[in-house]
């Protein structure tokens, strides 16, 4: 869900601490820049959320991409990835980079765990060194890290109706299965990205279920035994958003619509592999702008059936 913009450069470092602003400025055009799908639904975000979600994907997108563009050289990329992490346990008022400073004060606003930050970050360390997972448990444990951590800190930014810890606590599931089908989705757009980086996601396991090599990854094989690998993974990926979606209605009302909308456009992009005939080794499964704004109504709707099945539970159980 993070893991495509290559920076060049790290960004401009703020005047002072009270240059805020512009670090927010410069993280709303991170996301506007290189995540189309996710600046598009986080419009739909009253303005302090939206900018607070839009900081947290700056972060969580200059993260990774640290790691993408200084993978090639472990020794370099480890020492500046442990700053990195030590940078973000501190304060806002101790910040020098824009990035961080904007994070930081939106994690200490909403009072989100630094537990998450860190485990984020350990699923991008991954990738410094495992280049394939056996099986699909441990693939899973990588798309929590850098996924699952996203929607547990989104639903802090958020919140869920009424404020209720119960409800949070009992919505934490549902918010970890919303990121790991997200993952998986970018997983299955990205394989021919990712082999050009020397990493294989799919599960070592599933390859072998369906007689499919790493040899045949490489060579870009689409065919009978390629299309039923991706099937299988692509209804693992339907399953997890089945699971997390109705869980929706439990957020706050001006926060349903915008996860939603990231939630069901994303998926959408499992659709376009499909009408692709799996080909995801030249093609880019995406979703444009025109069809985004057609799938919104059946969005919208979908949303006010949870909220008012939601509702209606409540009744009975009053």
């Amino acid at each position: 869900m993070i893991r495509s913009l290559k920076l060049r450069t790290p960004p401009p470092e703020p005047e002072s601490e009270l240059d805020l602003d512009r670090a927010f400025a410069l993280c709303n055009e991170i996301t506007r820049d290189h995540s189309k799908s996710f600046y598009f639904s986080t419009s739909f975000l009253p303005r302090e959320k939206r900018r607070a979600i839009r900081a947290f994907y700056a972060f969580c997108r200059t993260t990774d991409d640290t790691v993408d563009v200084l993978s090639q050289s472990d020794a370099e990329a480890r020492p500046f990835l442990d700053e990195w992490r030590r940078a973000s346990r501190l304060t806002p008022r101790e910040q020098v980079n824009p990035v961080l400073a904007a994070w930081t004060s939106i994690r200490d606003r909403y009072g989100v765990p630094q537990t998450y930050v860190e485990e984020l970050i350990d699923g991008c360390e991954m990738d410094l060194t495992i280049k394939c997972y056996e099986t699909w448990q441990d693939l899973a444990r990588y798309c929590y890290c850098v996924a699952s951590t996203v929607g547990l800190i989104s639903m802090h930014i958020i919140g869920v109706n009424g404020d209720d810890p119960e409800l949070f606590a009992r919505s934490r599931q549902a918010a970890i299965d919303l990121g790991i089908g997200l993952q998986l989705t970018n997983i299955l757009r990205d394989v021919g990205e990712d082999l050009g980086r020397g990493r294989i996601y799919l599960p070592q396991e599933d390859l072998r279920r369906f007689g499919y090599t790493e040899d045949d990854l490489r060579a870009g094989v689409i065919d009978d035994r390629f299309r039923a690998l991706m099937r299988f993974e692509i209804q693992r990926a339907h399953d997890y958003y089945a699971r997390s979606i109705p869980a929706i209605s439990a957020l706050k009302p001006d926060g349903r619509i915008a996860v939603a909308a990231a939630a069901m456009l994303y998926r959408g992009i499992l659709d376009k592999i499909v009408e692709n005939d799996f080909d995801v080794f030249h093609k880019r499964a995406h979703l444009t702008f025109r069809e985004k704004l057609q799938r919104m109504p059946g969005i919208v709707w979908t949303v006010r059936q949870l909220s008012a099945a939601r509702a209606h539970t409540r009744e009975m159980n009053l």
